[in-house]
């Protein structure tokens, strides 16, 4: 009879970033029997495919001080622990992986209190509090930035970047783009991450004209949070909240406005696309100006603070790369250098190596 497949529970929630690595990573990993572990209500109930059953817990993160609502959110975590024990122990899991968030802690507590092993992969380049408490705990953390090294002295480390979706790595995928987007033309894409970015558009929305008569076009993927998203009409501008097909979207495009979230930074380097990046400003220990900095020190990107961002200085610098092809294509080829194709594989096999290696 043959020996049962390996059972792994990917705890991984939220937004894009935590959950397009976890699920390039199930993919690598068609020998073992995958369960999601997600909160109620986030992008994982759309996301994660339908082979993986998802399990659901409740569970937030600490923004406040401490107070009333600390008490109560320390309750649910202890509640979240318990359950995640539960999970773990009537399926007979073997390990767990986890892609960092609020989802991490009860995941990395409960794994452990079992003996069970915790892979652990942070894709920004500043680890998040979590992984920085937690990482000590894990069997490893994989990373997505080498720069995040200095900041886990006391973690097992391996730099492996940060897993992307299948469709950014098929090399005969078709780049024709169903939109209407002549040859030739120079195109800016725009994006914001998974959550969109309203403060880009606006910036985006005031900038444009100056590329119009450029010649360029723009694709702006607004987001489904931007009450202003259809305010612009030109027939050299496409405004969309989504688009499916980013790989062929971003091998296209000339130039990206973007945010600087892992995921968007991990797509923009393997397809190798010039970029100017706002960093989005309230993030958790403004970790995404750390993500802009790896990428505007290897000379692939631009980088501004939303502060001091005017629609002049955006028009002018977007503009400017427009017409120097030479410096896009300096920036293009650099990008393509941070990038690691193979990091899907990379990271399962250091899943194998950890998880295999246990005497379960």
């Amino acid at each position: 009879m043959a020996n049962a497949p390996i059972k792994l529970l990917i705890a991984a929630s939220g937004t894009g970033g935590h959950l397009f690595p976890a699920i390039a990573l199930a993919e690598k990993l068609p020998d073992y029997e995958i369960e999601w572990l997600g909160v109620p209500n986030r992008l994982e109930t759309q996301l994660v495919p339908k082979q993986y059953p998802l399990n659901t817990i409740a569970v937030e993160g600490f923004q406040q001080g401490f107070g009333l609502s600390t008490l109560r959110i320390l309750g649910q975590l202890m509640a979240a622990i318990l359950e995640v024990r539960r999970i773990l122990k009537q399926g007979n899991f073997q390990g767990v992986v986890t892609t960092g968030g609020y989802i991490a802690g009860p995941s990395v507590i409960a794994a452990r209190s079992l003996g069970l092993p915790v892979i652990f992969h942070e894709s920004n380049a500043l680890p998040g509090k979590v992984t920085r408490f937690f990482g000590p705990w894990c069997s490893v953390v994989a990373l997505g930035f080498a720069q995040a090294i200095q900041y886990l002295p006391r973690a097992k480390n391996v730099c492996v970047g940060t897993p992307v979706r299948s469709q950014f790595l098929d090399e005969g995928l078709d780049t024709s783009l169903d939109l209407p987007i002549p040859n030739g033309v120079p195109l800016i894409v725009v994006f914001g991450g998974s959550q969109g970015a309203v403060a880009v558009n606006q910036l985006v929305r005031q900038s444009a004209a100056a590329w119009f008569d450029a010649g360029a076009y723009v694709v702006h993927l607004t987001g489904d949070r931007d009450p202003e998203a259809d305010s612009l009409k030109h027939s050299q501008y496409i405004a969309l909240p989504f688009y499916d097909n980013m790989a062929a979207l971003l091998r296209r495009a000339n130039l990206a406005i973007s945010r600087a979230g892992s995921g968007s930074l991990t797509e923009l380097g393997v397809c190798g696309t010039p970029a100017i990046l706002i960093p989005y400003p309230f993030a958790a220990e403004d970790h995404q100006a750390y993500n802009a900095d790896v990428f505007t020190q290897a000379g692939a990107a631009l980088t501004f603070k939303q502060s001091e961002l005017t629609t002049k200085i955006l028009q002018t610098q977007v503009l400017n790369l427009l017409q120097s092809p030479t410096e896009l294509a300096k920036m293009a080829e650099n990008a393509k250098a941070i990038a690691v194709p193979d990091s899907a594989e990379k990271l399962a096999s250091l899943v194998h190596e950890i998880v295999n290696s246990q005497d379960n």
